[in-house]
């Protein structure tokens, strides 16, 4: 990865982070299907997001895996995070999501709750934009820290 390249990473890690929630697209039937979410970047590059097990996104997600989030600042700059998802009952996974995002005790009882499900969202592919560019960059690594 080059200087730039990695500036690049650390401006995409910061604004995400910044963020604190973005928007996850999934398809179902040909139809977009967008919902907000407070994702948690892991050290690995992965987004984990925390569902419910019932959630429609966990059968969308399974019929198609590609997904999208999408973050914006207060300055409207945003990042387009593309990749495929998967659904996960990885304990050790669920509780880091849990401790790091605490407006999940409204929903689950703990990361041993049959209700708690992740989505693992492996990044790949990213479009930033400022708003002062005319057109926005694209990058492919992972989001590693």
């Amino acid at each position: 990865m080059d200087a730039k390249d990695e500036v690049r990473k650390n401006w995409i890690i910061d604004l995400i982070k910044d963020a604190g929630y973005g928007c996850l697209a999934t398809i179902e039937n040909d139809q977009p299907h967008v919902r907000p979410m407070m994702p948690y970047l892991s050290d690995e590059g992965q987004l984990l997001l925390a569902v419910l097990s019932h959630s429609r996104t966990i059968e969308q997600i399974k019929k198609n895996p590609k997904v999208e989030m999408c973050f914006i600042d207060r300055k409207m700059s945003f990042c387009r995070v593309s990749g495929n998802g998967k659904v996960s009952d990885d304990f050790e996974k669920k509780e880091i999501v849990w401790e790091n995002i605490p407006m999940l005790r409204n929903y689950f009882s703990g990361p041993a709750d049959q209700n708690y499900v992740l989505i693992e969202i492996d990044t790949s592919t990213m479009e930033t934009m400022t708003p002062t560019q005319k057109s926005p960059d694209v990058a492919s690594f992972k989001l590693t820290q």
